[in-house]
């Protein structure tokens, strides 16, 4: 039941706490878009997106306008693109990016999604190719998202997979050099990655998933540290109830828009992932959140444990205020797009091997973090491959998204502007890698893969 509280309380949060709906994202399959003939298949694409996607930035601004809610971004996630140019062997999957690109125009989207690989037990047909292809793809588009799924708890990791994509990584950096080295924030290596992500750089539309439908990311950082602000001495149990409460919320607002761009679009609608998800706005950091919690700086000792509590209470509250959760849901702790994590890394209190260990408590992974420019490949692989392996052995998403700093050192900064934000370059260890990432195979599954 509406009462005036309530509404004056969602007033507030966006007005003041950053509340906002980070994405709806439109799912759409391209498999009925396959065709041995490269030109045909992307006229396809091009016609299926726009087909399906026309009136979703409309139906998003309007969405804003009767609520009142931001929705920042209008993005469209597609089938792994690999699968396509699997039926058009020895043609520059460049191609699809291209006519991606002119869909993204067309439909006036912000991001587009799915120019990826699923490669986590092996390459298959496509695969290579389109990998190989990903540096030149980011370098001629403005909006075009990529991901490469290199390792599961099902199938271990794909360390062939990983050497390559250090050196993709590396050259996505390069191509992009004039433009503060933008490629790779627009690339994902994933462990585990999910088929129904709505947010950038890493969604993609899986295979299992329906012809079309629509998800919603939430996001809320500010609106959590408002609340716990509020209680300067509480308990840490007293907290996490708190979390889990205002958790339900923002939530809850998502499931609400989902369901209206739903009946708007005609499409079923898919899931709200309930991930806090920061900007470089003051007041909109998950660090802040934890600092809220009683560490003086994020990165500290004790970072790791506050963290875990936040991931944890932001999935008990926000499963509760919709019954199609998924996605990531939780807390995303990307450097570059949260103020207090620029700061924390600034002041040296954050490192990468701190990041490391956030990770294995919280979603996704080693995101937007900017490195120095001479980094190697083989390292660039390593550090991929230590993520991998955390989310591997955890059953869980982890993902690298590395910026190399081409030209740039430790101590200065990238500006990549809006929400994308700002990174200062973080300090890497000296000792290579190089013969490990050289050996190639598969790091087998653990133990944990064996549930049947």
């Amino acid at each position: 039941m509406l009462n005036v509280y309530n509404i004056l309380e969602t007033i507030r949060m966006i007005q003041d706490e950053c509340l906002d709906i980070r994405t709806i994202t439109m799912g759409i399959s391209l498999l009925d878009c396959i065709d041995t003939d490269i030109d045909r298949a992307c006229e396809k694409v091009y016609e299926k997106i726009v087909r399906c996607a026309k009136d979703l930035v409309p139906v998003g601004q309007r969405i804003e306008k009767e609520y009142g809610i931001p929705i920042i971004n209008k993005r469209i996630s597609v089938t792994p693109i690999a699968m396509l140019a699997a039926a058009c062997p020895g043609q520059n999957p460049v191609k699809f990016a291209k006519a991606l690109q002119k869909a993204a125009d067309t439909c006036g989207v912000n991001f587009i999604g799915g120019y990826s690989a699923l490669v986590h037990k092996g390459f298959s047909a496509g695969d290579r190719a389109l990998i190989e292809s990903i540096p030149e793809a980011l370098d001629i588009t403005q909006n075009i998202c990529s991901s490469v799924n290199i390792g599961s708890t099902k199938s271990g990791i794909n360390m062939d997979a990983v050497a390559l994509m250090g050196r993709i990584v590396k050259e996505s950096a390069e191509r992009t050099a004039d433009r503060d080295c933008i490629g790779p924030a627009k690339l994902v290596v994933f462990c585990n990655a999910v088929e129904d992500n709505p947010f950038m750089a890493g969604a993609f539309h899986g295979v299992g998933e329906p012809d079309c439908e629509i998800h919603v990311g939430v996001s809320g950082p500010g609106v959590v540290r408002a609340a716990l602000a509020k209680y300067p001495e509480a308990s840490i149990n007293e907290l996490a109830d708190i979390i889990k409460k205002t958790a339900f919320k923002i939530t809850r607002m998502g499931q609400l828009v989902g369901a209206r761009a739903s009946e708007l679009l005609g499409v079923p609608f898919g899931i709200v992932d309930l991930s806090l998800a920061p900007t470089p706005a003051i007041g909109d950091s998950v660090a802040h959140i934890l600092e809220e919690m009683g560490l003086e700086q994020c990165g500290t000792h004790g970072t790791t444990a506050c963290l875990a509590m936040l991931n944890d209470a932001v999935k008990k509250g926000g499963v509760m205020a919709s019954s199609t959760v998924g996605g990531l849901s939780g807390a995303f702790i990307p450097v570059s797009e949260d103020a207090g994590m620029i700061d924390a890394a600034v002041a040296g209190t954050l490192s990468l091997e701190k990041l490391e260990a956030m990770t294995a408590v919280c979603s996704v992974g080693l995101d937007m973090i900017v490195v120095p420019g001479d980094i190697t490949p083989e390292t660039i692989s390593a550090i991929i491959a230590d993520e991998a392996a955390i989310g591997m052995v955890n059953s869980k998403t982890t993902a690298v998204r590395l910026i190399p700093a081409i030209g740039r050192k430790e101590g200065e900064t990238l500006e990549f502007g809006g929400l994308l934000g700002s990174g200062p370059v973080m300090p890497i260890k000296d000792k290579s890698p190089a013969k490990f990432i050289s050996r190639g195979g598969r790091i087998p599954a653990p133990m944990q893969s064996l549930k049947n």
